[in-house]
């Protein structure tokens, strides 16, 4: 190859900055050819520098401070550091500064920095390219910045978190409680120490903030994302939800309208016929309507070492090309200010599970309760003894807000046969304002 080689630093020798090394060295000719041009790291720097990590790293210059990566002789640096801020921020900012092309894994950075160091880059002239973040080894970011670039997008919607699939999935499949299949999910390595942004739709909003701005062309507002995540989620509610014809995911989605930018992470009932209910295990997707193309579909493995080292080389090989873009698609000045949408205004369809006691007369008070909020029933299901005389109460409705919603959750809770605040979930497919 005539071209001189494209140097890069990796801070950051977890899973993922393991994975880049093995990917770059394995495939190194394949790379060079589709690259044009041999891509070599130069400088890696990591919190402890004498642990195993399967790799040899002895040939690479070391750097016990990741922030001086910025200085080093390398054109591209990959921050595989992780947080929003603090050491991964600080090196984003000062590689850009110093021209130098930034390729990051880091969703929270991106969620709530995207905006400043997107401005940095575009000022530079640099990349910053962040398809890692989203999904792993799915192209859902260059799905969105170049494959669909000449289309409206709709609608997005996404399975967009491994761990939470997979503990719905393995709960439905053996009928097991969250905390079970939580704990054997840590075990697997599926699930953190601390599970915490996971299971509670954090991470899933993070990446959602990130494709509705590429996707409607607003800026990034991680803080507007309504979230919800798994925790209340029992074996009862899939059982619920395969009877009436849903599989139960963690969804995000979101929607633009001249009524504002909807974003919400959500336990959701999806129909079975659609895309995201098949989507099992640690798999994630992404569905986008858009005009005029249509729907388009996206599955794959969502984390995890291969997958997001594939995502991360390409960015690295999109830079060896030459090709210098900007991070969301459109130039930031170009981008909308997106009001977000007034939730309590949304429309849906919801589900709604609770524990009663088994009294004459509840359910008559339960209906009652809905009808009083301006809620039609679109279903009521019961189940047996539920142990110490209580038995479950399973509703859907047809659409309503989710103001009104609000409202019978507390009118409920002044019924005295109600045992336990109802557990709501929507229904995809049917929101509205």
């Amino acid at each position: 190859m005539s071209a001189s080689a494209l140097k890069i630093g990796i801070a950051g020798l977890g899973t993922v900055g393991v994975g880049v090394l093995k990917t770059l060295t394995e495939n190194a000719a394949l790379i060079t050819a589709r690259a044009g041009r041999d891509i070599t790291v130069t400088h890696v720097s990591a919190r402890t520098r004498a642990r195993d990590r399967g790799v040899d790293v002895s040939g690479y210059t070391w750097l016990d401070d990741a922030a001086a990566m910025a200085d080093a002789p390398v054109d591209v640096v990959v921050e595989l550091i992780g947080g929003s801020d603090g050491p991964a921020l600080v090196l984003a900012e000062r590689s850009l500064a110093a021209g130098k092309h930034v390729v990051t894994a880091n969703k929270a950075l991106i969620a709530h920095q995207g905006f400043g160091l997107a401005q940095a880059a575009e000022t530079a002239s640099v990349n910053l390219l962040f398809e890692a973040a989203v999904a792993g080894g799915i192209p859902v970011i260059k799905a969105l910045s170049d494959g669909l670039a000449g289309n409206q997008i709709v609608s997005l919607q996404g399975i967009l978190n491994g761990t939470c699939n997979y503990i719905l999935s393995v709960m439905d499949k053996q009928g097991l409680a969250f905390d079970a299949v939580l704990s054997d999910a840590q075990r697997l390595g599926y699930a953190e120490a601390d599970p915490s942004f996971d299971i509670d739709g954090i991470d899933a909003a993070h990446k959602l903030a990130i494709l509705a701005s590429m996707a409607f062309g607003t800026q990034i507002d991680f803080n507007a994302v309504a979230v919800a995540g798994i925790r209340a989620v029992t074996p009862t509610d899939l059982d619920y939800a395969r009877e009436l014809g849903f599989a139960l995911k963690l969804i995000g989605q979101a929607h633009f309208s001249q009524a504002g930018l909807e974003q919400s992470v959500g336990p959701t009932l999806v129909p079975l016929s659609h895309p995201l209910a098949r989507v099992e295990d640690s798999f994630n997707a992404a569905v986008f309507e858009a005009e005029p193309v249509g729907r388009i579909v996206l599955e794959g493995r969502g984390a995890g070492e291969g997958p997001t080292a594939s995502a991360v080389v390409a960015d690295v090989i999109d830079i060896a090309r030459g090709r210098v873009s900007t991070p969301f698609a459109m130039p930031v000045h170009l981008q909308r200010i997106a009001s977000p949408v007034a939730q309590d205004q949304l429309k849906a369809r919801f589900y709604m599970r609770m524990t009663v006691r088994d009294e004459v007369g509840v359910a008559a008070q339960i209906s009652s309760a809905v009808r009083d909020q301006g809620i039609s029933i679109d279903s009521l299901l019961q189940r047996g003894d539920a142990g110490d005389g209580l038995v479950t109460f399973v509703l859907t409705t047809h659409q309503c807000s989710n103001a009104a919603i609000d409202s019978l959750v507390h009118a409920l809770s002044d019924i005295a046969a109600v045992a336990s605040p109802p557990v709501v979930m929507r229904i995809h497919g049917s929101n509205e304002m």
